[in-house]
């Protein structure tokens, strides 16, 4: 029997490690900027507009973040009490770290947005 994405990503739990994959990109994101940013500064002494591998890397950042947002928004719309999620169960502890991850989510995708941001505006290195 098929099962539709919807099926399957409600199927996913969210977990701590789910939690710290947004924040975990838009490092690696951060990192691999400052990186591509340096050697094209240091070896070919200009800095190029956007190239196509800085782009597909920033579009694989977002999409990774987007996604676990997307995962997490589903998980935190399981029925049951109204926030705050401040009980023991298991349902409770599981929206908490959706919401989590949701807030986290939307915060790195900023983060990338504007790590990505001054290599449309800067030309030069100095």
């Amino acid at each position: 029997m098929k099962r539709g994405l919807g099926d399957r990503v409600r199927a996913l739990k969210v977990t701590l490690w789910t939690l710290i994959v947004p924040p975990t990109v838009w490092a690696g994101h951060f990192l691999f900027s400052y990186l591509w940013a340096a050697i094209h500064c240091a070896k070919l002494g200009g800095f190029p507009r956007f190239p196509a591998m800085y782009a597909i890397g920033t579009a694989v950042a977002l999409l990774l973040i987007a996604g676990a947002g997307i995962v997490a928004h589903v998980q935190s719309r399981v029925p049951g009490d109204h926030p705050p999620h401040e009980q023991g169960t298991d349902t409770d502890r599981v929206r908490f770290l959706a919401f989590s991850t949701v807030l986290l989510a939307a915060l790195s995708f900023v983060g990338v947005v504007f790590t990505a941001a001054p290599v449309l505006f800067l030309t030069d290195c100095r």
